[in-house]
Protein backbone atom coordinates (compact mmCIF):
# COMPACT_ATOMS: atom_id res chain seq x y z
CA UNK A 1 0.00 0.00 0.00
CA UNK A 2 3.02 2.88 0.57
CA UNK A 3 3.93 1.76 -2.36
CA UNK A 4 1.09 2.50 -4.16
CA UNK A 5 0.56 5.44 -2.57
CA UNK A 6 4.22 6.69 -3.40
CA UNK A 7 3.83 5.69 -7.04
CA UNK A 8 0.36 7.68 -7.59
CA UNK A 9 2.01 11.17 -7.24
CA UNK A 10 4.98 10.15 -9.59
CA UNK A 11 2.11 9.00 -12.43
CA UNK A 12 0.25 12.87 -12.25
CA UNK A 13 3.65 14.14 -12.43
CA UNK A 14 4.44 12.58 -15.25
CA UNK A 15 0.77 12.91 -16.71
CA UNK A 16 0.88 16.86 -15.93
CA UNK A 17 4.53 17.19 -17.83
CA UNK A 18 2.80 15.26 -20.63
CA UNK A 19 0.67 18.07 -21.20
CA UNK A 20 2.40 20.40 -20.89
CA UNK A 21 4.52 19.24 -23.70
CA UNK A 22 1.83 19.04 -25.88
CA UNK A 23 1.22 22.67 -25.62
CA UNK A 24 4.56 23.39 -26.86
CA UNK A 25 6.20 22.45 -30.14
CA UNK A 26 6.87 19.14 -30.41
CA UNK A 27 10.96 18.36 -31.77
CA UNK A 28 9.37 16.76 -35.09
CA UNK A 29 7.24 20.21 -35.39
CA UNK A 30 10.00 22.37 -34.59
CA UNK A 31 12.59 20.95 -37.38
CA UNK A 32 9.08 21.10 -39.57
CA UNK A 33 8.88 24.54 -38.99
CA UNK A 34 12.90 25.11 -39.29
CA UNK A 35 12.72 23.26 -42.65
CA UNK A 36 9.70 25.43 -44.25
CA UNK A 37 11.60 28.55 -43.26
CA UNK A 38 14.45 27.68 -45.18
CA UNK A 39 12.65 27.12 -48.46
CA UNK A 40 13.57 30.69 -50.42
CA UNK A 41 12.56 32.70 -52.76
CA UNK A 42 14.80 32.31 -55.77
CA UNK A 43 16.97 35.53 -55.27
CA UNK A 44 17.51 34.29 -51.80
CA UNK A 45 19.64 31.37 -53.16
CA UNK A 46 23.49 31.85 -53.12
CA UNK A 47 25.44 32.85 -55.83
CA UNK A 48 28.01 29.79 -57.25
CA UNK A 49 28.33 26.79 -58.48
CA UNK A 50 25.94 24.18 -58.69
CA UNK A 51 26.52 20.31 -59.61
CA UNK A 52 23.57 18.07 -61.47
CA UNK A 53 21.29 16.19 -59.20
CA UNK A 54 21.30 12.96 -61.57
CA UNK A 55 18.33 11.06 -59.76
CA UNK A 56 16.28 14.22 -60.08
CA UNK A 57 16.89 14.99 -63.59
CA UNK A 58 15.62 13.53 -67.37
CA UNK A 59 16.22 14.88 -70.85
CA UNK A 60 13.51 13.54 -72.88
CA UNK A 61 12.94 14.64 -76.67
CA UNK A 62 9.66 14.15 -79.10
CA UNK A 63 9.62 14.12 -82.67
CA UNK A 64 6.09 13.91 -84.52
CA UNK A 65 5.93 10.13 -86.10
CA UNK A 66 3.79 10.24 -89.28
CA UNK A 67 1.06 12.84 -87.72
CA UNK A 68 0.05 9.96 -85.57
CA UNK A 69 2.09 10.32 -82.34
CA UNK A 70 4.79 12.14 -80.68
CA UNK A 71 7.76 9.55 -80.84
CA UNK A 72 9.45 10.00 -77.09
CA UNK A 73 13.07 8.94 -75.81
CA UNK A 74 15.19 9.73 -73.72
CA UNK A 75 19.36 9.83 -73.11
CA UNK A 76 19.96 8.11 -69.52
CA UNK A 77 23.55 9.41 -68.87
CA UNK A 78 24.33 13.30 -69.06
CA UNK A 79 25.76 15.93 -66.94
CA UNK A 80 25.64 19.86 -66.19
CA UNK A 81 27.53 22.41 -64.92
CA UNK A 82 25.54 25.19 -63.53
CA UNK A 83 26.96 28.88 -62.61
CA UNK A 84 23.73 30.85 -60.73
CA UNK A 85 23.87 34.23 -60.01
CA UNK A 86 19.86 34.28 -58.10
CA UNK A 87 19.90 38.27 -58.26
CA UNK A 88 21.56 38.68 -61.58
CA UNK A 89 20.12 35.80 -63.62
CA UNK A 90 22.07 37.27 -66.92
CA UNK A 91 25.30 36.30 -65.34
CA UNK A 92 24.74 32.61 -65.06
CA UNK A 93 25.33 30.00 -67.05
CA UNK A 94 24.94 26.33 -67.85
CA UNK A 95 27.07 23.76 -69.62
CA UNK A 96 25.55 20.20 -70.23
CA UNK A 97 27.22 17.23 -71.84
CA UNK A 98 25.38 14.03 -73.06
CA UNK A 99 26.28 10.91 -73.81
CA UNK A 100 24.29 9.83 -77.21
CA UNK A 101 24.89 5.68 -76.90
CA UNK A 102 22.83 6.30 -73.84
CA UNK A 103 19.47 6.38 -76.25
CA UNK A 104 16.62 5.13 -74.46
CA UNK A 105 13.79 3.95 -76.59
CA UNK A 106 10.28 2.64 -75.60
CA UNK A 107 10.03 -0.92 -77.15
CA UNK A 108 12.18 -0.94 -79.82
CA UNK A 109 12.05 -3.14 -83.28
CA UNK A 110 15.02 -5.31 -83.61
CA UNK A 111 17.72 -3.10 -84.80
CA UNK A 112 16.31 -0.07 -84.26
CA UNK A 113 18.75 1.07 -81.90
CA UNK A 114 21.38 0.52 -83.60
CA UNK A 115 20.03 2.13 -86.25
CA UNK A 116 20.00 5.39 -84.71
CA UNK A 117 23.05 5.41 -83.01
CA UNK A 118 24.63 4.47 -86.32
CA UNK A 119 26.16 7.06 -89.15
CA UNK A 120 22.29 7.96 -90.83
CA UNK A 121 21.34 9.55 -87.80
CA UNK A 122 23.74 9.90 -84.64
CA UNK A 123 26.80 8.49 -85.44
CA UNK A 124 27.31 7.98 -81.54
CA UNK A 125 31.24 6.35 -82.73
CA UNK A 126 32.39 8.94 -84.71
CA UNK A 127 30.27 12.11 -82.55
CA UNK A 128 30.66 10.66 -79.12
CA UNK A 129 29.62 13.97 -77.39
CA UNK A 130 26.40 15.86 -77.75
CA UNK A 131 27.29 19.51 -76.06
CA UNK A 132 25.32 22.45 -74.93
CA UNK A 133 27.05 25.72 -73.76
CA UNK A 134 24.97 28.86 -73.37
CA UNK A 135 25.97 31.74 -74.61
CA UNK A 136 23.26 34.42 -73.23
CA UNK A 137 20.80 34.02 -70.76
CA UNK A 138 17.53 36.52 -70.32
CA UNK A 139 15.22 37.10 -67.39
CA UNK A 140 11.38 36.94 -69.57
CA UNK A 141 9.78 37.16 -66.27
CA UNK A 142 8.86 35.62 -62.76
CA UNK A 143 11.54 33.36 -62.09
CA UNK A 144 11.79 32.26 -65.87
CA UNK A 145 14.56 32.85 -68.28
CA UNK A 146 15.44 32.55 -72.04
CA UNK A 147 19.03 30.72 -72.61
CA UNK A 148 20.12 30.88 -76.07
CA UNK A 149 23.57 28.48 -76.09
CA UNK A 150 25.26 26.74 -78.60
CA UNK A 151 24.65 23.23 -79.60
CA UNK A 152 26.84 20.45 -80.76
CA UNK A 153 25.21 17.47 -82.58
CA UNK A 154 26.40 15.15 -85.23
CA UNK A 155 29.99 17.05 -85.29
CA UNK A 156 27.65 20.44 -86.73
CA UNK A 157 27.14 23.64 -84.17
CA UNK A 158 24.12 25.72 -84.08
CA UNK A 159 22.29 28.22 -81.58
CA UNK A 160 19.13 26.69 -80.14
CA UNK A 161 17.36 28.53 -77.98
CA UNK A 162 15.75 27.13 -74.67
CA UNK A 163 12.86 28.81 -71.92
CA UNK A 164 13.11 27.95 -68.68
CA UNK A 165 11.49 28.36 -65.46
CA UNK A 166 13.78 28.24 -62.13
CA UNK A 167 10.36 26.57 -59.70
CA UNK A 168 12.01 27.28 -56.40
CA UNK A 169 14.49 26.07 -54.18
CA UNK A 170 16.22 25.90 -50.88
CA UNK A 171 19.35 27.75 -49.26
CA UNK A 172 19.80 24.69 -46.63
CA UNK A 173 17.99 21.39 -44.78
CA UNK A 174 18.53 19.77 -41.57
CA UNK A 175 19.12 16.90 -43.54
CA UNK A 176 20.88 18.39 -46.86
CA UNK A 177 22.70 21.61 -45.53
CA UNK A 178 23.78 22.25 -49.39
CA UNK A 179 21.26 24.60 -51.24
CA UNK A 180 18.94 23.12 -53.79
CA UNK A 181 17.40 24.57 -57.15
CA UNK A 182 14.98 22.96 -59.51
CA UNK A 183 14.54 23.86 -62.96
CA UNK A 184 11.94 22.67 -65.98
CA UNK A 185 12.93 23.64 -69.91
CA UNK A 186 11.88 23.14 -73.26
CA UNK A 187 13.03 23.95 -76.34
CA UNK A 188 13.11 22.72 -80.53
CA UNK A 189 15.84 22.77 -83.19
CA UNK A 190 15.60 21.52 -86.44
CA UNK A 191 17.73 18.28 -86.70
CA UNK A 192 18.72 18.73 -90.53
CA UNK A 193 20.56 21.89 -89.47
CA UNK A 194 22.47 19.31 -87.73
CA UNK A 195 22.92 17.21 -90.98
CA UNK A 196 20.49 14.89 -90.24
CA UNK A 197 18.03 14.59 -92.73
CA UNK A 198 16.76 11.05 -93.09
CA UNK A 199 13.47 9.84 -93.24
CA UNK A 200 11.58 13.75 -93.13
CA UNK A 201 8.88 14.14 -94.45
CA UNK A 202 8.57 15.36 -98.25
CA UNK A 203 7.09 18.86 -98.60
CA UNK A 204 3.25 19.41 -97.58
CA UNK A 205 2.96 16.09 -95.61
CA UNK A 206 3.79 14.50 -92.46
CA UNK A 207 4.81 10.92 -93.95
CA UNK A 208 7.91 10.70 -92.24
CA UNK A 209 9.88 11.64 -88.78
CA UNK A 210 9.52 15.48 -88.53
CA UNK A 211 12.65 17.80 -88.79
CA UNK A 212 11.66 19.68 -85.75
CA UNK A 213 12.76 18.09 -82.49
CA UNK A 214 11.25 19.08 -78.95
CA UNK A 215 13.46 18.96 -76.28
CA UNK A 216 12.17 18.31 -72.70
CA UNK A 217 14.23 18.81 -69.62
CA UNK A 218 13.25 18.50 -65.52
CA UNK A 219 16.57 18.89 -63.00
CA UNK A 220 17.46 19.56 -59.93
CA UNK A 221 21.11 20.61 -58.72
CA UNK A 222 22.71 21.20 -55.36
CA UNK A 223 25.08 23.87 -54.39
CA UNK A 224 26.55 25.77 -52.18
CA UNK A 225 26.68 25.07 -48.41
CA UNK A 226 24.25 26.88 -46.12
CA UNK A 227 25.89 29.55 -44.26
CA UNK A 228 24.06 28.20 -41.26
CA UNK A 229 24.86 24.68 -41.69
CA UNK A 230 26.88 24.09 -38.60
CA UNK A 231 23.56 24.71 -36.84
CA UNK A 232 21.68 22.58 -39.15
CA UNK A 233 24.00 19.91 -38.50
CA UNK A 234 23.79 20.51 -35.00
CA UNK A 235 20.00 20.40 -35.06
CA UNK A 236 19.88 16.89 -37.24
CA UNK A 237 22.55 15.34 -34.58
CA UNK A 238 19.72 15.99 -31.96
CA UNK A 239 16.99 14.43 -33.00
Amino acid sequence: MKALLLVLPLLTLSACSKQERSAEASPSETINTQTAAEFAAPADLPAGAYKLDRSHASLVFRVDHLGFSKYTARFRTFDAQLQLDPRNLAASSVVVSVDPKSLDLDGPPEGFLEALLGPEWLDAAQFPTLAYRSTKVEPIGPNAVRITGDLTLHGITHPVVLEATLNGGWVGHPFDPNARVGFSARGTFKRSDFGISTGLPPPGTKMGVSDEVEVIVETEFTGPAWKSAEALDTVARSL
